[in-house]
């Protein structure tokens, strides 16, 4: 499915409410909706998979260690595996932008 930014961001909006009850900071998810780009127009590159490795791998190179400038040593993998957690295992409809919402939050951070 295809979505606009608008779109896109009400989507990952009322997931973070649906899911953990949280308001989010519109700032915050408007700078992570636009370092996605393309992504956050739709299909797979708009959603999570906890279960695939190469993408846990991917988010935190490219999201937690190059846009974050985080490093293995403030515990990466325990981050990404609480918000999968969060978010839901078995949920298949993780938007990316939440997620990526999840870990700045979660580390301080603001893009």
């Amino acid at each position: 499915m295809e979505y606009t930014k608008e779109q896109y961001t009400k989507l990952s909006v009322d997931q973070l409410k649906e899911k953990l009850n949280i308001e989010a900071d519109m700032d915050l998810m408007n700078a992570v909706v636009k370092h996605m780009g393309i992504a956050a127009l739709g299909g797979d590159a708009s959603l999570v998979s906890c279960g695939q490795d190469s993408e846990m791998e991917t988010i935190k190179n490219s999201f937690l260690k190059g846009k974050l400038g985080l490093s293995d040593s403030d515990g990466l993998d325990a981050a990404v595996e609480k918000v999968c957690e969060e978010l839901g295992k078995s949920n298949t409809q993780k938007y990316r932008a939440a997620f990526y919402y999840l870990l700045a939050k979660h580390f301080g951070k603001t893009l």
